[in-house]
């Protein structure tokens, strides 16, 4: 039932982030700002609210519990697309984005600290189940949406869904907790972990801490410059309204069709990769995942002007990004143990703003040049190279600080 709650809040949270490409241009025809502002909008102030400010809500809510984080982090996320509708100001909607922010890394943080707590045992999957319902969970309301902001405009899109999906937060977090002494079973786990819970300050004094951070920042930053670019990409390579038939039935324009199955991608490889991580090695796993993003991004660059093309590539490319949002979290509860995971993995989700500052740059990099080919060529360098050091980096030094499965980094036993 935890597990269930913690799903549902994080597909509450999902729009704050993966919605705001239906926003940009809109925004830019209402107000006359510029693509690159809005989308820093997202890119700077909401992302860097969303990671940077989560080890102090994680800290709060190891000591003091979940319930009144949730409650608060709904309605400052619904008060942040409230604002956004009425405000005809670009820093008043950068101030709304940090408050949505905010709002969004409670409930994120909160709820993958709930399934690393939970499933010492399967925290792969648990993980990845949790961070699924983050990637899939905008893809119900791609259309709904859309079609809200045809009809109705921006604005009554931004009320009506930052409302309702900050009630629902609200509801969550009147119901979720983490768990008591010994609900949680002792259990031998079949990858590496550690033999101990290591306190944040232990942890951000590891070398190895800081290796899983710079792959996590450098694999984060292609698909968080596609996921508020992907509708401009669309228009700029003269795909984006070109009809497309779904499921033989509803004939969608392209860009739409991209937008939901990106969506569905992001979320199905989270528990996938989660998976397969708890049986193959988070390694191993990550290499995976970045090689196969790395290779969809190259074909997406080559067959871009083809519309069929770009929704399949870039499905591709999200299904390898989005396994980064389980199978990190389970890295950081295998490294540092169980007891401080909400705060430990906060702390090394900050990575994700630091990859934000990255797709910032590369937001001006196209704007200047007016070419997505410099784009293309960094983010699928940021991919190999994210790739190879998960394999030959952090794998061997993980062998030399944990030892074998079922064993401590001193070689003793643990976990009965």
């Amino acid at each position: 039932m935890q597990l269930s709650v913690g799903i549902v809040g994080m597909i509450a949270v999902a729009n704050f982030q993966y919605a705001w490409t239906l926003f940009v241009e809109p925004l830019q025809n209402k107000h006359g700002w510029s693509r690159v502002a809005i989308l820093d909008a997202l890119a700077i102030y909401f992302t860097l609210a969303q990671t940077w400010l989560v080890p102090l809500e994680g800290h709060l809510a190891d000591r003091f519990g979940p319930r009144r984080l949730l409650i608060a982090g709904g309605a400052m996320a619904a008060a942040a697309w409230i604002i956004n509708a009425r405000t005809g100001s670009l820093a008043v909607l950068n101030a709304a984005q940090v408050l949505a922010g905010i709002g969004s890394g409670i409930v994120y943080s909160i709820s993958m600290g709930s399934a690393l707590k939970w499933f010492p045992d399967r925290r792969g999957l648990a993980a990845g189940l949790t961070a699924a319902a983050f990637g899939a969970g905008s893809a119900a309301t791609v259309l709904p949406i859309e079609w809200t902001i045809q009809e109705s405009g921006y604005p009554t899109a931004f009320v009506w869904f930052g409302v309702g999906q900050g009630a629902v937060i609200i509801l969550v977090g009147l119901v979720l907790r983490f768990p008591r002494s010994g609900e949680v079973p002792i259990v031998v786990p079949k990858v590496l972990q550690s033999g101990r819970d290591y306190r944040p300050g232990e942890m951000l004094r590891k070398t190895s801490f800081w290796l899983i951070y710079a792959i996590m920042a450098v694999g984060a930053v292609p698909g968080l410059l596609m996921i508020g670019q992907l509708k401009p990409m669309a228009r700029d390579f003269g795909v984006a309204d070109i009809p497309m038939s779904l499921l033989g039935v509803f004939t969608i324009a392209a860009v739409d069709v991209a937008l939901m199955i990106d969506r569905i991608m992001g979320g199905l490889t989270r528990p996938v990769f989660g998976w397969l991580s708890d049986h193959i090695g988070r390694e191993v796993a990550i290499f995976i995942a970045f090689a196969l993003e790395g290779v969809s991004l190259a074909l997406l660059l080559q067959f871009a002007h083809n519309p069929l093309m770009f929704v399949l590539m870039s499905g591709m490319a999200f299904f390898g990004w989005g396994a980064v949002f389980s199978l990190f979290p389970a890295v950081s509860g295998d490294m540092f143990g169980r007891k401080f995971a909400t705060t430990n993995y906060a702390w090394l989700y900050t990575a994700k703003g630091a990859a934000a500052l990255l797709v910032a740059l590369c937001n001006r990099l196209q704007a200047e040049t007016g070419d997505w080919t410099a784009v293309f060529v960094l983010m699928i360098a940021a991919d190999w190279l994210a790739a190879l050091l998960a394999l030959c980096v952090l794998r061997p030094l993980r062998k030399r600080e944990l030892g074998e499965p079922g064993a401590s980094a001193n070689g003793e036993n643990f976990g009965r």
